[in-house]
Parts: C-alpha cells; structure tokens; sequence
C-alpha cells in the first residue's frame, strides 16, 4: 500500500487528461450468517411467472450470477450519506458539502433532494417552488436554466450549486432539456455461483371465527380472498421465492469515473472538477449500511475489505491509500475553494405537479392524433 494519498495526487486525477482513467475498489462480502447463508436479492415482477423474480444470470460456463443490488440501488443508498443529521442525531460533518435542498408537503412533511431518485431531473422539483423573503418562485425555471447552460455551453457549474450529487450519480433531465450527465460513481453487488431457493409458508389464524359466528362456512368460501386479506382464515402461501445461496464470492464494485470527471466544465472549471471529486470520494469510502433487505445483512468478509486502485489507460492498477477520513478532508478543502451552493427550503405545489402530468398527456394524445 502506498502512503497515505496527498491532495495533490488527488487534484492530478481531477485535473491530468493523461492521468488514470478510474479508481476501483473490489470488497468481498458476506451473509452475516457466515458462508453459505440465505440472503434475498431485490424481486422484480416478471411477465413470466415461472422464473424466479430474481435478476439471475447465466454465464456461458453455466455459473449463475445474481444481482444482490444493482447501480441505481446503490446510489439511492450512497447519496444519502450528505443529508444533514436530525435534531436527534449527532451532526453529519458531510452534511456542510453539499447544499440541503429540503422540499415541504403534506402536513408538515419533508423530503430532501437527496432521496429524490431522479435527483436535479425529479418530478417533485419541477413541482415545487422556492420559499424567498419577498415571496415565492418555481424552481424549475431555474433548474431548466442550469440544464440548459450545460445543454448549450457544456456549463455544469449551475449544476453544481443547486444539486451537486446530480452530477456524482448522473442524471438525466427527460422531460426538459433532454440534458444527460453519466455517473462518476457507480457501485454493484453481485454474488456468484447462486442456488435459487423456495420456500412455503402456512397461517393458521388464533381461533376459528366460523365457529364465533364472525361469518358461515358458506360465507368464508364465496370470499375466501377478501378474509384472507384481513387475517380471518387459513392462509397457506406455497414454493414462493426463497432467496439463494453463494457458493461463490459476494463482491460489492465501485467505481468512479475519471474520465468523466475530467470532462465537466463550467465557470472555474478546475475548481468544479475537484469539487466534484471531493463529493465522489466521500460517497465512495463512506461506511455502507449493510442491511440492503429483509432477509438480506451483509458484512465485509474476514481480512478481506478490498484495496483501492487507480486504473490507467493501459490496464495498470496501482494501489492507493485512500480512507473515509482523507477523502473528507480533501472534499472539505475543495468544497471551500468552489462555494457551495445555498441552502434552499422548497414547497411542494399540487398546481405545478398537475399541469406536469396534464402536459404530459396532453403530448402523448397530441402524438397518438
């Protein structure tokens, strides 16, 4: 291992266009049952009811890999390491570098813009408006200004002051400028060498309604389906999806993209590719919450958390120090040195979200005329 990685090797992989073209980090993980324990990957509803609901793939060797977690997943779990901590929480030091975009709706509720999955390009902001002293204004006039300077001029520093983590973990404005920004950071879990499992289940409720005369036998037959639902009767769910089993490793890969990176441009453009970085290294070494779902606890295998690399041109790896606490004091530095954007405290606006969706099927009716 290298020594511990300085902030001008790091400003190199931000500012050299010969320099490495990624960084990579294989972890090995495991159940926290130990080897050869179950864990449940993500379902998804498949026309063909006869496959598992699993994303499972079959190599040309016959290995069977499964999707454990897939990008768009870890992101969504990456993301949320800038959130400002609550009231009850110990402060998040992360929380400084990234401007908090908290939107308001319902009964007092709020929801940041870092749990938007669609982040800069999420319906909910082009729903909503800005809160200012002097009255209110809808932000997507200025999130559509910030897609288009980068449309236009290739200008991603707008970007960067609204919603920094947009250009972290791409996003892609669909439904506007039509703007597109690839991921720096990307990350997978995968396990290889997969058993599918199934499972049954029976249950039996705590005593006989029938019998109370909560309803007949005639009664329970016709809607048997419905008393199901509220817990009346015998309820037998029959070779449903078990979860599998890695005979194989369980590998978590993550990525950041140096290519890309060194490709933003915009008003002090250096600053902002550094700026940019420093985000895409915290999110990258930050401790990952293994829970992902039930039945599906991951830990890092024994002896085993994987090792940093810079990857060059040529397909040369070499090992670099890089730790949670570096990473943050770099992004500090160069978080200051850009400006972070403003805070900005946003209202949901039923109004605004309806003429959304009614221009939206407005624009598919004008094309199926």
């Amino acid at each position: 291992m290298n020594e511990t990685t300085t902030d001008a090797q790091m400003n190199a992989w931000a500012d050299d266009p010969n320099g490495p073209v990624a960084l990579h980090l294989r972890q090995a993980l495991m159940p926290v049952e130990g080897p050869g324990g179950v864990i449940f990957p993500p379902t998804y509803a498949y026309p063909d009811k006869e496959r598992p609901p699993y994303n499972i793939d079959k190599l040309a060797d016959g290995t069977k890999v499964a999707t454990i977690d897939s990008v768009g997943a870890q992101a969504n779990r990456m993301e949320p390491v800038f959130l400002r901590a609550r009231p009850d929480q110990p402060p998040n030091r992360y929380a400084a570098l990234v401007p908090q975009v908290d939107i308001q709706y319902g009964n007092e509720k709020s929801v940041s813009l870092l749990e938007a999955g669609h982040r800069l390009g999420d319906a909910i902001i082009r729903s909503t408006k800005e809160k200012l002293a002097d009255g209110e204004v809808a932000m997507l006039g200025k999130v559509r200004d910030a897609f288009s300077n980068f449309q236009d001029h290739g200008d991603a520093s707008l970007l960067a002051k609204l919603g920094p983590t947009s250009l972290v973990f791409g996003v892609w404005d669909s439904r506007g400028t039509q703007a597109k920004l690839p991921r720096i950071v990307q990350s997978t879990i995968r396990a290889e060498d997969v058993s599918y499992l199934r499972r049954s289940a029976q249950y039996n409720p705590p005593v006989d309604y029938a019998d109370l005369d909560v309803f007949t036998d005639a009664e329970r037959e016709k809607s048997k389906s419905d008393l199901a639902q509220r817990g009346f009767v015998h309820v037998p769910a029959v070779d449903t999806h078990g979860g599998v089993i890695a005979n194989g490793p369980i590998h978590r890969n993550i990525t950041i993209n140096l290519v890309a990176l060194r490709r933003l441009d915009g008003t002090n453009g250096q600053a902002l590719r550094r700026y940019v970085l420093g985000l895409s290294l915290v999110a990258a070494t930050a401790p990952m919450d293994g829970f992902l779902r039930a039945g599906c606890l991951l830990t890092f295998a024994p002896d085993d958390e994987g090792c940093w690399e810079s990857v060059a041109r040529d397909g040369r790896r070499t090992a670099v120090a890089l730790s949670e606490d570096v990473a943050y004091e770099y992004a500090k530095g160069v978080a200051e040195a850009f400006g972070v954007g403003e805070d900005r405290r946003l209202v949901f606006d039923k109004t605004l979200a309806k003429a959304d969706a009614k221009a939206k099927r407005a624009k598919k009716a004008g094309a199926s005329g």
